[in-house]
């Protein structure tokens, strides 16, 4: 059989009707869950770094850029949530348009999006949740809370806070989705809160002076001990590849389509509501601070050396606004956990879906007696997420995730653009409008972005590919249940 066999769509049909997974997710908690998803390391660490060694004031112009390229993305994942409602996300649709060998790596690809997503939030989480513990005049030791790259002592160090709050995540995860679902919009309405307090509040701090020039020159800056290309209109692209990890998380909704109580019309719905409103919180969020803050005042070997790492609470310190600072570090401290949440949540989805289908080990997709979630894969994911979240530092992990994720997104381009020619009768209840114009566009700024990533993450990213098709062809292309004809 060819590596490029597809899929039926009847067999995804009747995967949906044998699915034991319950369906408990109406249209505004899957809203929830992509809002959930995006909001958090974009907004609450990306901007500080996005700001100083890529774009400027100009972050906001990143922003849209990296937004359009979502949006063309985002329109795709609808047309194909609207026909094959079912978890495993861009690796499902893969399988029924493009064939196997493609699914096999797009899921592996998203292995990059979802895990390495999880693992950045949580060092995210971790460097906000020491900040709320120093409010309360309370300090970790160092080597509990740096990666043994970024610990300047000497012996043993480990990301604590990151371990341990993986593992939390890991036992609600467990315990079902519903459960999880409700936690995740207690958590979003409080997110957003704070979101929208920073523009509000923000506001009557700005000092328009921090904004000129708004484009400044370009020029080359260190960054991790590499000199870069910054500022300029090329900073502001490669700004918009750097902080393309603040989107990641709308197709997250499209994983939790076996969960769904109406996916045809509820996933396109929620994808495109979620990143719509993200987009404006971002493009506002990146106004506000660096109008606050000058964007040279985020240099790590500056007079706010920790700006960086939190950068609008330390906007908001600076501006003589210590209440403020309590309010926006906690609320990210909880606000990053629901980011974390629905990583773990898709990947888990997508890891069930390729076991499924025999490409990877039954073991991930077996499902709790009581709960009915893939408890024993969603184990097995917190613990390695645990360990590199507490060993790894954060920039190389954000890089590979955006790597991940733009890969994904320009195979769903090409897939949806090729089922529309091949499959031109297939019921559809959302059809992307100028589908061509959409899909070329979307697969050019995504390979564009891609191509302006950090180097070292691309050339670790291409490593991971590559072991990806090793184990392709040493296992999953001999346990294909397509290959053995039991779907």
């Amino acid at each position: 059989m060819s590596l490029f066999a597809k899929k039926p769509l009847s067999a995804f049909e009747d995967d949906m009707k044998k699915s034991e997974l319950k369906r408990v997710l109406g249209k505004w908690s899957l809203t929830a869950i992509g809002i959930g998803a995006i909001i958090g390391g974009g907004i609450f660490v990306l901007t500080g770094t996005g700001a100083y060694y890529h774009a400027g004031p100009a972050l906001a112009i990143s922003f849209v850029i990296a937004g359009i390229a979502c949006v063309f993305a985002a329109l795709c994942y609808s047309e194909f949530a609207s026909m094959i409602p079912v978890e495993g996300s861009a690796y499902a649709y893969a399988y029924g348009t493009i064939g196997e060998i493609f699914a096999w790596i797009i899921g592996w690809g998203l292995i990059l999006e979802y895990a390495m997503g999880s693992m950045t939030v949580a060092v995210s989480w971790s460097g906000y949740f020491n900040k709320l513990l120093k409010l309360f005049h309370i300090q970790l030791p160092e080597y509990l809370t740096k990666d043994p790259s970024s610990y300047t002592g000497e012996g043993f160090a480990m990301n604590l806070p990151a371990s341990i709050i993986v593992l939390l995540i890991t036992a609600l995860l467990i315990r079902g989705t519903q459960g999880a679902a409700k936690t995740n919009n207690f958590i979003v309405v409080l997110k957003v809160s704070a979101v929208l307090f920073v523009i509000v509040a923000g506001i009557f701090c700005i000092n328009t002076a921090n904004w000129v020039p708004f484009i400044p020159e370009a020029t080359t800056i260190l960054h991790n001990g590499t000199p870069e290309s910054a500022y300029g209109w090329g900073g502001i692209i490669s700004g918009a590849a750097a902080i393309f990890f603040a989107y990641v998380g709308f197709d997250a909704v499209s994983t939790q389509a076996g969960e769904a109580i109406n996916p045809k019309k509820d996933v396109p719905f929620a994808i495109i509501a979620s990143l719509l409103v993200c987009t404006v919180l971002y493009i506002l969020v990146s106004l506000v601070l660096t109008g606050m803050m000058n964007y040279n005042d985020f240099d790590p070997l500056g007079k706010y050396p920790d700006a960086i790492k939190a950068p609008v609470a330390y906007a908001f310190e600076i501006a003589g606004m210590p209440w403020a600072v309590f309010i926006i570090t906690t609320a990210a401290t909880i606000g990053l956990i629901s980011v974390i949440m629905v990583m773990m949540l898709g990947q888990s989805r997508i890891f069930m879906g390729m076991s499924k289908d025999g490409l990877i080990p039954a073991f991930f997709s077996e499902l709790h007696p009581k709960t009915k979630t893939p408890y024993k894969n969603t184990i097995f994911l917190g613990i390695i997420i645990s360990l590199v979240a507490g060993l790894t530092p954060i920039g190389t992990l954000a890089d590979m995730t955006s790597f991940g994720t733009l890969f994904a997104f320009t195979m769903v381009c090409i897939a949806v653009w090729l089922l529309r020619i091949k499959e031109p009768n297939l019921q559809r209840n959302f059809k992307v409008p100028a589908l061509p114009l959409i899909a070329t566009a979307g697969i050019a700024i995504n390979l564009f972005l891609m191509c302006k990533l950090n180097s070292h993450a691309i050339k670790l990213s291409g490593a991971w590919l590559i072991l990806g098709i090793l184990i392709y062809f040493l296992y999953s292309k001999n346990h294909s249940k397509l290959r053995n004809q039991k779907l």
